[in-house]
């Protein structure tokens, strides 16, 4: 015990003290519902203790009170990797699921019910056309549903590629954003090492908000980060470096020209002038396996695509590059698998209408040569036995009576067929094949519509022979289209199937794939959430904990006063007596 006058300084200590831990306590109560605030803990330690004495057995002390030893500012850096691994996939299932569930509203309920009645809708009017082809109420009937569908499948494709815009507008807002919390991030690295240079002073509301920025960039995009001994944090996404000691390497945006679409590079790692660009993301390898599946970013480039797809994207490909490929991408496939089915309806019935052969297969004299013609712009043409052309003997016509018929779809800007006289004096109506080449050559949504003739002039839809008959055969195998096995929906179905089955594998496809994704994004929201849960144990604000303190505290607060009021009594009647 110190002497008289020295025991009012120990309890004074005690009273400045416990005021500096009642200050700590209304600091926390006054953050309880601040995001991201850790919450401050106050340990005690004993002043210095002097020497004044010395004896044979032991040395004579005196204490001077008591101190804060540390105000701890505690995290728990295992559970902030995994809350920001965890947080980092839900965010790329989530941003997936968004995807999904656009084209599920595009298709105006889960079922699809109102695309679906516009395909009930065209078979309805073949079945009535079937009846009686010449009835010019069947078809009207014929060209309005026909009219109808290709509207629909039109706004359905157009309310796609739309939203694929919106995910390139929120692809360039995250980019923004990820920039932003970089240069945050740099900018507290400073003030963080400016503050705890001496060694003295922790800086704890700026580790605090630094560490909610790291919160926030986990899950936007895959990030490492490691902090030195100065107290700076160096931050890399997918294995670039990010943010360093000195520098803050922000992402750049690639746009292509022809859809406008945005793409994350680093300009550090690029070479501009030549085109060569280091994309950020690699899109190709995403997968829990890898544990690249992380990200909103990444996300919503794979759900995005890289363009505007159709059924030439599809055509071709192995179930291999297929499944690693276009699948990937929620958009372009469900854009190149609603093509599909469009392009097959289309041919399927102008191939019905204008039916084709080959040449080789009227002129067997042929043989393995070949034949010129020219056509009526003077372009020669070479004729082989392969050459696609109408059939002329099983060609039905409409009310004009003439060859080639008119097909029910036309290509924008491409006939169906070119009139091409030969050497021998005869004449054939040569079949303009697909180009993949050049879209205006297929039947694509965007290159198709409803024959303006046929607009014009409904007859013209071929309902008769060219004997004059009506032709109830050519109704039969329309209303026969609808009932054959002969579609895929993608590379790896391997089951062939009608029109009506494709629309419902088609539906079940997005369901599922839906699915899927809400199921993985819940199940990791629970593992972020119970894991945030465990990290607010550690870094998180009581308010029945906190006021317990402070009524230990103030406790502690009344007992130093009380002490000095004593030792003060007892001071004052020594001097008295004295």
């Amino acid at each position: 015990m110190a002497n008289g006058f020295g025991s009012l300084y120990v309890g004074a200590s005690g009273l400045q003290t416990q005021q500096n831990a009642l200050n700590v306590v209304a600091n926390n109560l006054a953050n309880v519902n601040t995001k991201g605030y850790v919450r401050q803990q106050v340990v005690f330690a004993d002043r210095n203790y002097t020497s004044f004495a010395s004896a044979s057995i032991s040395t004579q002390r005196a204490g001077l009170g008591v101190d804060i030893g540390d105000v701890v500012h505690a995290r728990d850096l295992f559970l902030d990797k995994a809350y920001r691994s965890a947080a980092g996939r839900q965010a790329f299932y989530a941003a997936s699921y968004d995807a999904v569930s656009e084209v599920e509203t595009y298709l105006q309920e889960t079922q699809g019910q109102a695309f679906q009645t516009s395909l009930a809708d065209l078979y309805e009017a073949f079945s009535e056309f079937a009846k009686d082809p010449s009835d010019a109420v069947n078809q009207n009937l014929v060209m309005q549903k026909a009219s109808l569908f290709v509207s629909r499948v039109s706004s359905l494709n157009q309310g796609l590629q739309s939203y694929q815009s919106t995910i390139n507008r929120k692809i360039s807002d995250d980019v923004d954003r990820i920039n932003e919390l970089g240069t945050k991030i740099q900018e507290l690295n400073l003030q963080i090492q400016r503050v705890e240079a001496g060694k003295v002073e922790t800086a704890m509301d700026l580790r605090d908000q630094r560490d909610l920025y790291l919160d926030e960039l986990s899950s936007l995009a895959k990030v490492s980060y490691s902090e030195n001994v100065d107290g700076i944090v160096k931050v890399q996404i997918d294995n670039v470096e990010f943010v360093t000691e000195n520098n803050v390497y922000q992402m750049a945006m690639h746009e292509d020209k022809l859809t406008g679409f945005q793409t994350p590079y680093w300009p550090q790692l690029s070479d501009t002038e030549n085109e060569d660009y280091y994309y950020v993301f690699d899109t190709d390898n995403a997968n829990a396996t890898n544990g690249t599946d992380v990200g909103e970013v990444k996300a919503l480039l794979l759900a995005r695509g890289s363009g505007h797809a159709n059924y030439l994207d599809m055509a071709g490909l192995s179930a291999y590059d297929y499944s690693t490929g276009l699948s990937n991408s929620i958009m372009m496939n469900t854009e190149a698998e609603l093509d599909t089915l469009f392009h097959s309806i289309v041919t399927a019935i102008n191939d019905t209408l204008c039916p084709n052969t080959t040449y080789g297969a009227v002129n067997s004299n042929l043989g393995g040569g070949s034949i010129t013609g020219v056509d009526a712009t003077g372009k020669t043409w070479t004729i082989t036995a392969d050459t696609k052309i109408l059939d002329e003997a099983n060609a039905s016509v409409g009310s004009d009576g003439e060859l080639p018929p008119h097909e029910l779809f036309s290509r924008i800007g491409c006939d169906r067929y070119t009139k091409v006289s030969l050497a021998d004096g005869s004449t054939v109506y040569v079949y303009n094949e697909e180009d993949p080449s050049d879209e205006s050559t297929c039947y694509t949504i965007e290159d198709t519509v409803i024959n303006p003739d046929i607009i014009d002039e409904k007859s013209l839809i071929p309902y008769k022979k060219q004997t004059g008959e009506i032709d109830y055969t050519l109704g039969a195998n329309l209303e026969r289209i609808w009932d054959q096995e002969n579609y895929l929906l993608n590379p790896t179905d391997t089951t062939p199937c009608t029109f009506t089955d494709f629309y419902i594998k088609w539906i079940g496809e997005v369901g599922t794939v839906g699915s899927v994704y809400s199921t993985t994004s819940d199940s990791l929201q629970g593992t972020a959430d119970t894991i945030d849960n465990n990290r607010q144990m550690v870094v998180g604000v009581s308010s029945d904990e906190e006021l317990t303190n402070m009524i230990r505290y103030q406790s502690a607060y009344n007992a130093s006063s009380r002490y000095i009021n004593v030792v003060s009594t007892m001071i004052d009647y020594l001097l008295n007596s004295l």
